[in-house]
């Protein structure tokens, strides 16, 4: 007899609901074809389904989004990045309280208690027929926001190792959940071809048919859950192996919407609304932001971050603030609309000449006007820099591009031997932004203070003012 399974998979949905009610009116109809055909199958996300850019997820924290898969009748999920590292370890620690899927994220620890009763390391299902299948749940290493948070990732590899061990002689096919992104999951097939199938995520790569790699195949869905995948796998019992590995994503934006979801969204962004409906602050005039002027409010902005952090200078990017701040009361909703970003405050070391470098980088045509996607950045573009207690003198070209004449600290031109503190936005300490912030080998992350904190502090002196 021959006997096929299912998975059908979301990743990195990021709170991206525009979708979610055609994702639903997919699953739905997947599990009812599974069930009429009386084949097992089960729904499964692989991370980052929540993103505090959504005003849903950040009043509720995330519960929502679990409220949704439980309405959809998710079987497995192992978390991601922005899980993990953009809620503090009360929020995430109590974030699945609720949920009737099982969670299993097989590298994450607690470090200051007993782990969530709702966290697991693996899992072993059976299908209608008997066959045994393991699941093992991985996600990102991001030690130094987790160790901040009270949480710890392990090797994958070692963690990989250990449940293998424990999983082999016990499953027929064994499913890992991979939030590590493309060349981690092409890297442990490789390593590891007792994995019978990796189901991944995090570095948003779209995989319409699967990947094989060795006899391990690979699959993924994109991102935004434009794409919702599927996995087939089929086991001979007199055989006693697995003969056939097949993978799909199916686009779902065409599909009509579930009724049903589509009322629980518009549900919960009426719970959402009024829980950020909460006044800051109350103001006859308009504040103006503009992505490549300074302006008084993003001024007020920086100097805030320098203080609260007890730096020598700080920097932040005037595409943080996407939209004004209109006349009359400002709430939590207004802040969080104009200041979306999941991005924590940073303060790095800097000698006087990777300042000046870090100055000159940050002002150029190039940078300002950088369509930046990722890194926590959810804005348009990057803006102009603003610094707070930096002297930055500019000058420009015959051609129109400016450029730093100077750069004073306390008056006096930066020196080349002296450490400055520089307080700025994590963004900046991944990839190429800016070379020299990325590289530094001092970097101080405040957790799990978002940007937005700090910008709600600096409305409240604002009106003092």
């Amino acid at each position: 007899m021959k006997e096929t399974v299912h998975f059908y998979y979301t990743n990195d949905l990021h709170s991206y609901f525009d979708h979610w009610s055609q994702v639903a009116t997919f699953i739905k109809n997947k599990q009812h074809e599974s069930k009429e055909k009386n084949e097992s199958s089960w729904t499964i996300d692989i991370g980052d389904h929540l993103d505090r850019v959504h005003p849903i997820t950040e009043a509720t924290m995330g519960k929502a989004n679990v409220k949704l898969m439980n309405n959809l009748g998710y079987d497995f999920v192992t978390i991601g990045n922005n899980e993990g590292i953009t809620l503090s370890h009360q929020n995430l620690f109590h974030l699945y309280d609720d949920a009737q899927f099982d969670v299993i994220c097989s590298n994450l620890r607690c470090t200051i208690s007993e782990n969530p009763h709702w966290l697991q390391t693996s899992k072993i299902v059976s299908s209608n027929h008997g066959i045994k299948i393991g699941i093992i749940g991985l996600t990102a290493r991001f030690n130094p926001y987790y160790h901040l948070l009270g949480w710890d990732v392990q090797p994958p590899y070692e963690v990989i190792a250990k449940e293998l061990k424990k999983l082999e002689k016990e499953t027929n096919i064994i499913v890992l959940l991979s939030h590590l992104g493309i060349n981690e999951d092409q890297a442990i097939a490789t390593k590891f071809p007792q994995i019978d199938c990796i189901i991944g995520g995090h570095t948003h790569h779209l995989l319409r048919t699967g990947e094989m790699v060795n006899e391990t195949i690979i699959t993924a869905a994109g991102k935004h859950c434009s794409f919702v995948g599927e996995v087939l796998l089929t086991w001979d019992h007199e055989k006693q192996q697995l003969i056939d590995k097949q993978a799909y994503t199916t686009k779902i934006t065409h599909l009509p919407k579930d009724l049903t979801t589509e009322q629980r969204l518009m549900e919960l962004k009426e719970e959402a609304d009024l829980i950020l409906s909460k006044k800051i602050i109350h103001t006859d005039e308009r504040m103006k932001v503009n992505w490549f002027k300074e302006t008084p409010i993003m001024k007020k902005f920086t100097e805030k971050l320098r203080v609260w952090t007890d730096a020598d200078c700080a920097m932040l990017n005037a595409g943080l603030l996407l939209d004004d701040f209109q006349p009359g009361n400002i709430t939590y909703k207004d802040v969080h609309r104009i200041c979306p970003h999941p991005i924590n405050p940073c303060v790095v070391v800097l000698n006087g000449d990777e300042l000046l470098e870090v100055v000159r980088a940050s002002l150029s045509k190039q940078l300002m006007e950088l369509e930046l996607k990722g890194f926590g950045f959810r804005g348009e573009m990057i803006g102009r820099m603003v610094f707070a207690n930096l002297e930055v003198q500019t000058d420009f070209h015959p051609n129109g591009l400016e450029f730093v004449k100077a750069v004073l600290f306390n008056g006096e031109p930066l020196d080349s031997d002296k450490k400055y503190k520089v307080a700025t936005a994590d963004t900046f300490t991944f990839g190429r932004l800016l070379p020299e912030i990325a590289k530094s080998e001092v970097k101080q992350l405040f957790l799990p203070e978002l940007i937005r904190e700090l910008l709600v502090q600096t409305l409240l002196e604002y009106e003092q003012d």
